[in-house]
């Protein structure tokens, strides 16, 4: 330590959140170590792409000639076509101008895909999971943050989003999305009123929000849900979609989307549309914020408060 310099503010941020950074450091350690015992193996797939999956409002930033990732799902999709099963992987990814008290330009991302799965069975394996990794860290199934105190080891509340819409804005998401107040609604209506006493699951998505999920043949819905902790967005989880000619029509709208609302353009990822042509067993995969699962364990208020390093 140098004498009479003041010390740098990233010092005293650091020092100030040591604690949650060892709980970072031991949540990511049983994170992996629950996956090997349940047969995964973990990929390393690239984070500089050239085409990043489109999205209405993710924007993957720029790098040059490529782009740096928002997600792994397009490469590790690529992997689970080539017969690997069990996939898993924790690392950085990236999303322009998202910054906030939970969010931050890089952030750390698992994401896990299985075949023969659907998004009803990552629920169920999500839940013993999450309970395993809670009660090696902290000694116990229950955990305060905020002023709630989380039972990972009691019933997990399942709301439909239709069910959500109608019980904590009064309206269908149909009626929502008519009128483009979906977000709003979810952000300010429904989101601020689930329980915050167990893990929330909001599920079956109006078929316009499908995303790269399947939609039901029973009720038309997405087969995606989210998990929330403590009223935050967790996990997002889909039955993968693998029908190669949906995909195409999906992407093409996103596309076109994106173009009205002068977002960045992105080339279409042939290798991914080649291998979805060849084929893919039916899976699932989820993806699920490592540092907003931090926060809650940690009982921390900002994502910067769990990360050891920001520089956005």
């Amino acid at each position: 330590m140098s004498k009479g310099l003041v010390k740098p503010d990233d010092l005293i941020r650091l020092e100030s959140i040591k604690s949650n950074l060892i709980q970072r450091s031991e949540i990511i350690r049983e994170l992996r170590n629950s996956f090997f015992s349940r047969g995964f193996i973990e990929t390393d797939t690239p984070v500089l792409v050239r085409a990043p999956a489109p999205e209405d409002y993710i924007n993957a930033p720029s790098a040059g000639d490529f782009f740096l990732r928002s997600s792994p799902e397009l490469h590790m999709k690529r992997v689970a076509a080539a017969g690997y099963d069990k996939i898993f992987q924790i690392s950085p990814c990236f999303r322009a101008g998202e910054v906030g008290k939970l969010h931050n330009v890089e952030f750390t991302m698992l994401e896990w895909y299985e075949t023969g799965k659907t998004y009803i069975g990552l629920m169920r394996f999500l839940k013993g999971l999450l309970l395993e990794i809670v009660t090696k860290v902290k000694g116990t199934s229950k955990v305060q943050f905020k002023n709630s105190k989380i039972d990972f080891a009691g019933e997990w509340k399942v709301f439909t989003v239709k069910e959500a819409f109608l019980k904590f804005a009064g309206v269908t998401p149909e009626e929502a999305i008519a009128k483009n107040e979906f977000e709003i609604l979810l952000t300010e209506k429904v989101e601020p009123n689930l329980p915050k006493d167990s893990p929330v699951i909001l599920k079956d998505y109006p078929s316009s929000m499908a995303a790269l999920s399947k939609i039901n043949e029973n009720d038309s819905t997405a087969e995606r849900w989210e998990l929330y902790l403590g009223g935050i967005e967790i996990a997002n989880a889909y039955s993968e979609l693998t029908d190669y000619n949906e995909q195409k029509k999906r992407f093409e709208k996103a596309h076109k989307k994106r173009e009205e609302n002068k977002l960045p353009a992105y080339p279409d990822d042939k290798d991914f549309f080649k291998c979805l042509e060849y084929g893919i067993e039916p899976f699932a995969g989820c993806a699920l914020g490592v540092d907003r699962l931090v926060m809650v364990l940690a009982n921390a208020d900002t994502i910067r408060s769990v990360n050891f390093f920001t520089e956005f």
